[in-house]
């Protein structure tokens, strides 16, 4: 599922704003020990955004390559933008840039996700973060996690992920800057031990 589908597609799936946790005999390297959060879910597909995989770059190197810095710039930036998480989202699209972000900020391309998280996916939000002027929480991904009509759904079946719903207490740990961490928050989220779990184990 694109970006361009998720904005056509508002209707809710029953995945919308939940957690994927994968499970320990997850094959595919790209997911391995994963936490993922679901955007969208419909009957055209799915995409969110791997949350606990870090990519080696610093959002000054962001801006470089957007040719958005030069100069002083790079001294005036405030600390908390040089400061800025850059993670790896998903295997999907990886050139490009995605913002999850909090809803004190918005633009005319910001998406809602839910109550409180919307996604932009254009260079104000990149703008607003430089300037000091951006949300509250942001976590800024390079590409993201897609899959195609039932795919997701055949793979749950398959004891491939755990799913959990993203409560007001659990939203924070999209925006918690302990990647090392989250695996095992996400699955203390549902009460699991995660040395309780085998490749035979149910899903939730």
């Amino acid at each position: 599922m694109t970006l361009s589908t998720l904005v056509k597609n508002r209707e809710r799936g029953f995945l919308d704003g939940q957690f994927l946790i994968a499970m320990p005999g997850m094959d595919d390297e790209n997911f391995a020990r994963t936490v993922i959060y679901v955007c969208a879910h419909t009957s055209e597909g799915a995409m969110g955004f791997i949350i606990n995989r870090s990519q080696p770059l610093s959002f000054t190197d962001i801006l470089d390559h957007l040719d958005m810095l030069g100069g002083e710039e790079e001294i005036r930036l405030p600390e908390t933008a040089r400061r800025f998480p850059i993670l790896n989202g998903g295997p999907v699209d990886k050139g490009r840039g995605f913002v999850l972000h909090s809803d004190d900020y918005t633009s005319a391309s910001s998406i809602p996700v839910s109550d409180d998280i919307s996604l932009t996916a254009t260079l104000d939000i990149i703008r607003a973060i430089s300037g000091g002027r951006g949300p509250r929480k942001a976590t800024i991904m390079l590409g993201y996690s897609g899959w195609g009509p039932g795919q997701l759904e055949r793979e749950i079946s398959a004891n491939g992920w755990l799913t959990c719903p993203v409560t007001e207490r659990s939203e924070r740990l999209i925006f918690d800057p302990a990647l090392e961490t989250k695996y095992d928050q996400a699955l203390a989220l549902m009460g699991i031990n995660p040395a309780m779990l085998s490749r035979e184990a149910g899903h939730a």
